[in-house]
């Protein structure tokens, strides 16, 4: 049993990059398939799948690179943690690299890019920036 499966979902995407794989595997939840979307919009992953099981369900996240090999997804970094939640409002959103990466926020309309909450102006629980 794992205390933050989020860490989890982004240390495999992490070590995924690290060692230049095409497709990780993570069980699936609703929050996991929400920021695997947000991901997918903002252009840092090809797509994701949900594969049904006998148990949860298995996300693959198919992993993105650019022409020459190179890195999308460059740093990835958990805000929240169950020992300390980290609520924003929309005007206290991080602006990860002044635009050039995203946080990824959890909010009453679902899970959303930080662009996303300034448009709907809504803020909530900063999952994670990446960049």
């Amino acid at each position: 049993m794992w205390s933050d499966p989020i860490a989890d979902m982004l240390t495999r995407i992490r070590n995924g990059i690290r060692i230049r794989r095409r497709r990780v595997a993570v069980p699936a939840s609703k929050l996991k398939v929400g920021i695997a979307q947000v991901l997918k919009d903002e252009g840092y992953i090809e797509g994701y799948d949900v594969v049904a099981d006998a148990r949860q369900g298995t996300l693959r996240i198919d992993l993105k690179y650019g022409p020459r090999g190179e890195e999308i997804i460059h740093t990835i970094e958990r805000g929240s943690r169950p020992g300390r939640r980290v609520y924003r409002r929309v005007e206290e959103l991080p602006r990860v690299l002044d635009g050039l990466g995203i946080a990824i926020v959890s909010t009453s309309q679902g899970v959303l890019s930080d662009r996303r909450c300034r448009e709907c102006n809504v803020g909530g629980e900063l999952l994670c920036t990446v960049y």
